[in-house]
């Protein structure tokens, strides 16, 4: 990265993508939310890196009850990312990667966090911030899916 905070030319998708979501840290959490410095939860998060790394949000997300995921019983989140990023091994993560995470055994995908380096994630943290933490097996052994932002597209 340049010292003006952009990228330098050429880089990597999953460098963009990092650098992207740590401009997030701090963001306060904001259940439905996806501003940069005012707030946003974990898939607010995300669509906001999508914004800055690839333009407009491909599909805007219906409203959503902090307890969706129990309510339902669907892989809303799964399939929505299913639908426009790239599915990838769990195991073949790397840096700028989407992680999804089961609160649960058996139950929705629900969280989402980019892995900003080997064993950390960026995520909207519940009744927190945007934050950068280590993927400590508590986090790990929720891994549900993994996936790749597209390169094009």
């Amino acid at each position: 990265m340049s010292a003006s905070g952009s990228m330098a030319p050429g880089a990597s998708m999953g460098e963009r993508v990092v650098a992207a979501a740590r401009r997030w840290i701090g963001t306060p959490y904001r259940h439905q939310a996806s501003q940069m410095g005012a707030g946003c939860d974990c898939l607010g998060l995300v669509r906001g890196v999508w914004r800055e790394v690839k333009g407009a949000e491909p599909e805007a997300p219906p409203p959503y009850t902090p307890d969706w995921a129990e309510v339902l019983g669907e892989e809303t989140l799964l399939n929505a990312a299913r639908r426009w990023l790239v599915e990838i091994a769990a195991g073949n993560a790397a840096p700028g990667d989407v992680l999804l995470f089961r609160m649960a055994t058996g139950a929705p995908a629900k969280h989402a966090g980019i892995v900003s380096a080997r064993g950390r994630i960026i995520h909207a943290y519940w009744g927190r911030a945007v934050c950068e933490t280590r993927l400590v097996p508590w986090w790990e052994r929720r891994i549900a899916a993994a996936f790749r932002f597209p390169e094009v597209g």
